[in-house]
């Protein structure tokens, strides 16, 4: 049997309320916990990276200090460490929630051990990934600060560092679960939802595809697809999709293949 490859993240607007500031949400993380237990234990030849974003625990600092933009000043600096501070405060919550459900799970801090330039990953020891892969753990990266050689110091977003880590641990798909059910025409009407977009009629949905309804400064989801396809281009066979899984159950059928939301490929 084939090992398929899967990276999942869990965006910051569905494991966090993302409009009262560091207030996880604890009974939806369990809910996602046990359906990612139960797509382990039921497909055999599924390896999983999980990522996670950083909601109203690192979104709100992140945007009163301005820490993605780069960080010099000793202001910033101090914003930088908070930053990092409450983005670990979700990882621990994340972390708790996996070990109780059974999940042997262990977290990589992007802060910890990734060098960036203009916030594209340029160092990371890849190897301590591939070992906890090998003993069958689960790795967990995250949005997170990290030094960057152009920007003293900025936030990389999970989307960035599945960038990074696509490069050496290919997979075959990412699944992105937020509380949008996907990619809308019309956001923020939200009447037209996309089912497929191919890389080549990626233009004309573009006008309508918006930001984010909260504090995300990361770029929201005209930067998530965007970010989708460039990686879509540079990997034959590679989709993405962007779903929703708030509703109880999707994210198990995404896990197995299932279109949700909506699909990006070549």
């Amino acid at each position: 049997m084939t090992q398929e490859t899967v990276f999942l993240k869990l965006g910051g607007s569905l494991i966090t309320d993302k409009d009262t500031p560091y207030t996880p949400r604890l009974d939806k993380l369990k809910e996602l916990a046990l359906e990612i237990k139960a797509a382990l234990e039921s497909s055999p030849t599924l390896t999983l990276i999980l990522g996670h974003g950083s909601g109203s625990f690192g979104h709100t600092a992140a945007k009163k200090y301005g820490t993605r933009e780069g960080v010099h000043t000793r202001e910033q600096w101090r914003g930088f460490a908070e930053v990092r501070f409450q983005a670990a405060e979700l990882t621990r919550y994340v972390m708790k929630t996996l070990l109780e459900a059974g999940i042997p799970a262990i977290p990589f801090s992007p802060s910890a051990s990734m060098v960036s330039t203009n916030r594209r990953v340029t160092a990371h020891n890849i190897l301590t990934i591939r070992k906890a892969m090998e003993a069958n753990l689960l790795p967990v990266v995250h949005g997170d600060v990290a030094f960057d050689e152009a920007l003293g110091g900025t936030i990389l977003s999970t989307e960035d560092v599945f960038a990074f880590l696509a490069e050496s641990l290919p997979p075959s798909r990412i699944l992105l679960g937020g509380i949008e059910a996907g990619v809308w025409a019309d956001f923020p009407a939200r009447t037209k939802l996309v089912k497929e977009i191919r890389l080549s009629e990626y233009e004309k949905f573009k006008a309508g595809i918006g930001g984010s309804a909260s504090a995300d400064v990361t770029g929201g989801m005209k930067a998530k697809v965007e970010e989708m396809f460039a990686l879509i281009q540079k990997r034959q066979g590679l989709t993405a999709q962007i779903f929703s899984a708030e509703q109880s159950g999707f994210l198990t059928r995404a896990l197995r293949g299932e279109n949700v939301g909506t699909l990006l490929r070549e």
